[in-house]
């Protein structure tokens, strides 16, 4: 096998890093070929274990480039989402299971580079504290206090029970029903009574600049904006999970991903930025 069979078998792992740590897909491809450009430059022949080789230096790079990119969506206009991967399109190389479930990737926003990528590498790809200190730059008992710090956060902005598949379709299925329908009583029994919905224009996209808070204000606003679709949603597989495509009247189109607990939906995640829905 040379060396370019070697890299291919690696690189869908690689990518799940990469993106699970910057939630952006054409970034977490650029990451994978700065790694495989930085192995054929090296001595190849030396290096023992590859897989942890590429796995520390795309960790390194993605973590670099996560850091810069928390200054440039300081910036940003409304809130950031990371991008969603639809199943089918050339972005399926990366694996798509629970570690870069939509859901998780929002919280992980939430977190600082260190505290994102010491969680992504050991609760996600079990790699030991000695290693991700190496990639993060600190002591493994530091290591091991970000990891620990960030799985609190994620486990306290997770749902207290996690649907099966089914009870989270037939939720997506529901308001998918309720908002083609214009119908806001089927809207608001749907809808969890704290629900929060999300919009990424980026400035590109019509979308609310700050999350919509309750039922009762999403419910409404998703009966006003029941106008201005052209036909029903589309299903889609984003992230591995049920989602929703929308398109409107003003030629923009909308990708949603739900989280979905006691049978009722708890976030919408619309990403309206064009610049992240070009593999839908």
């Amino acid at each position: 096998m040379d060396d370019a069979e070697r890299f291919e078998r690696a690189r869908p792992r690689l990518l799940r890093l990469a993106y699970s740590q910057l939630g952006d897909v054409g970034e977490a491809e650029d990451v994978v070929q700065e790694a495989w450009l930085r192995w054929a430059r090296s001595d190849a022949g030396a290096i023992e274990n590859l897989d942890g080789w590429l796995t520390r230096v795309v960790a390194r790079l993605a973590l670099d480039r996560l850091r810069s990119a928390r200054v440039r969506r300081e910036v940003y206009v409304g809130p950031w989402l990371p991008e969603p991967l639809a199943e089918g399109d050339p972005a399926d190389r990366v694996t798509l299971d629970e570690s870069v479930s939509y859901a998780l990737l929002t919280v992980l926003e939430q977190l600082s580079p260190a505290e994102r990528t010491a969680f992504v590498l050991h609760d996600v790809f079990d790699l030991p504290f000695g290693e991700v200190a190496q990639v993060v730059g600190r002591r493994p008992e530091a290591v091991r206090l970000l990891a620990s710090r960030a799985r609190g956060h994620v486990q306290g902005a997770g749902p207290r029970f996690a649907p099966s598949r089914d009870e989270h379709d037939r939720a997506v299925r529901a308001f998918a029903r309720a908002v083609v329908e214009g119908n806001l009583e089927g809207l608001v029994a749907v809808l969890d009574p704290d629900v929060v919905w999300t919009a990424d224009g980026g400035g590109r996209a019509t979308a609310a600049r700050r999350p919509v808070h309750g039922r009762t204000r999403v419910a409404r606003a998703w009966v006003a904006l029941s106008r201005r679709f052209v036909g029903g949603p589309a299903e889609v597989q984003l992230n591995g999970q049920l989602g929703l495509v929308l398109a409107s009247t003003d030629n923009q189109r909308s990708a949603l991903s739900f989280v979905v607990s006691d049978g009722r939906v708890t976030r919408i995640h619309a990403i309206r930025n064009p610049d992240k829905l070009r593999r839908l």
